[in-house]
C-alpha cells in the first residue's frame, strides 16, 4: 500500500469508523484507492506545473514542481481519499468520487475475470 492508501485508511478510521468497518477487505480497498490516487496526482501534477518556462533555473523548477505536486495531492486528497462527509455517522453521505472509484474498480475486476 502506498502513502496515499495509508493516508486514506487512517482518515477513514478516524472520521468514519462505521463506513470503515463495512469495507470487506480494507487492505485491498485502500491499496487500490492509493494506486488510483497516485495516478491522479501524477496526471494533475503535469497539468498544474505546465511546460518549463524559458530561462527557468534549476531551483525555480524544483520549487514549481513541488508546489504543483502539493496542489495535486491536496486536490486528490479531498476528491478521492477523504472519507464521506457526514454530520451524523448514522446518516453517512456517499462521496461521489469514492462511489465512482468503487464502480470503476468493479468494472476493472469484471474485465480481469473475462481474461
Amino acid at each position: 500500500m502506498n502513502k496515499y492508501g495509508r493516508q486514506a485508511q487512517e482518515a477513514w478510521k478516524a472520521a468514519s469508523p462505521t463506513r470503515y468497518s463495512q469495507i470487506q477487505d480494507p487492505e485491498d480497498f485502500f491499496t487500490k484507492l492509493g494506486e488510483e490516487a497516485q495516478e491522479q496526482v501524477d496526471g494533475l501534477l503535469l497539468k498544474i506545473a505546465g511546460p518549463d518556462p524559458q530561462g527557468e533555473g534549476y531551483l525555480e523548477k524544483v520549487g514549481r514542481l513541488n508546489a504543483a505536486r502539493n496542489q495535486a495531492e491536496e486536490i486528490v486528497r479531498y476528491d478521492l481519499l477523504s472519507p464521506p462527509e457526514t454530520a451524523d455517522e448514522e446518516d453517512e453521505y456517499v462521496n461521489p468520487s469514492i462511489q465512482e472509484h468503487l464502480e470503476f474498480m468493479a468494472e476493472v475486476q469484471k474485465l480481469r475475470e473475462q481474461l
